[in-house]
């Protein structure tokens, strides 16, 4: 049996939608068994009158919830029975739980993970790896997208190694193509320290590195892996879905101008929804974060019970693969240096 805690609190849609995740991926998944995590009497009646199988699903009691403003070393030290830090502090003393999936703060959840659990031997900075859909229909991976603003060359190659064993064991992503976002795709392209990477990820052979990519070529289906420093990854993501978003916006308002269009509209009516469930986030579920000693997922704050659904998939996939001890093998094989 596999237990996932959820943090059922921190969320623009909390409550609801972690429980309601929760409860269709135990629906899903025979060998699932999940934790909510939260005040268990609101929990409790949004519960009521479901049906689910009530020997793998347990209430743990934490009454205090995570604000998004607040400083994530003071909810590490202060909030120990808020519903993320008592996941946090359960996952690490208990051998029988697997995984923690949140939606809240992120600050608070990297915090608290690298605080509360730590990493996996060996590695230097656990990094966060959401998933973009492709237009081929693929998927591929980011590393990292917001928890180390700044890297060194020996980050990012750690996060290659990350990234792309999560890419082979969680989607089956056979020797996933890795490349490095710079500023152009020759070998000389960027600062000092992304030459040093390209040169350490090329002597690197656990990883399929395939050399520079611009941002422009991130959807195009030819990267499974992308590898990046916190802050080119995190606006790289965002700016990526907030140009679909936008353009989603602008063609519907486009259809609507004209009447030929709406026409139109009416006979594609059904490859439009199909293209927009394809972009749609929530389908993909969360970030997950590689290299703590114990699986992590963090979803969009604004993540709907179909997202957190997913990112439950995705934290019960990493363990079962068995990725955490593979990540440990891989990243001893080469030389690191700590902050």
């Amino acid at each position: 049996m596999i237990k996932i805690i959820v943090d059922c609190f921190g969320g623009d849609r909390c409550p609801e939608a972690p429980i309601e995740g929760a409860l269709a991926a135990l629906a899903k998944t025979p060998d699932l068994h999940v934790i909510l995590s939260g005040d268990k009497n609101v929990i409790g009646k949004h519960l009521e009158g479901r049906e689910y199988d009530a020997s793998r699903l347990e209430i743990m009691h934490a009454p205090e919830v995570i604000g998004c403003d607040e400083k994530p070393t003071d909810v590490v030290r202060l909030k120990r029975n808020s519903s993320m830090m008592k996941g946090i502090i359960e996952l690490r003393d208990n051998d029988d739980v697997a995984a923690l999936v949140s939606v809240g703060s992120t600050g608070a959840l990297v915090t608290g993970a690298l605080v509360r659990l730590g990493r996996i031997p060996g590695v230097i900075r656990p990094a966060f790896c959401p998933i973009l859909p492709c237009m081929d229909g693929s998927v591929v991976g980011i590393c990292d997208s917001g928890a180390n603003v700044e890297v060194t060359s020996a980050h990012l190659r750690q996060f290659a190694i990350m990234a792309s064993l999560y890419m082979e064991n969680v989607y089956g992503v056979q020797k996933p193509r890795v490349a490095l976002l710079n500023v152009g795709k020759e070998a000389e392209k960027g600062d000092e320290m992304r030459r040093e990477a390209y040169s350490l990820l090329g002597e690197t052979e656990c990883v399929n590195f395939v050399g520079n990519m611009e941002s422009r070529d991130l959807l195009s289906g030819s990267y499974d892996v992308v590898v990046a420093d916190g802050f080119s990854g995190n606006v790289l993501v965002k700016t990526t879905e907030g140009t679909a978003i936008e353009l989603l916006k602008k063609l519907k308002k486009d259809i609507y101008s004209r009447f030929v269009y709406k026409m139109g509209a009416l006979l594609m009516k059904r490859m439009f929804m199909e293209e927009k469930e394809f972009m749609n986030y929530q389908n993909y579920g969360g970030s997950v974060l590689l290299g703590t000693s114990k699986v992590v997922v963090k979803g969009h704050g604004s993540s709907n019970a179909t997202a957190v659904e997913k990112c439950i998939e995705q934290a019960y996939r990493m363990q079962i693969s068995g990725l955490s001890s593979k990540i440990e093998t891989e990243i001893s094989k080469y030389d690191h240096y700590e902050d």
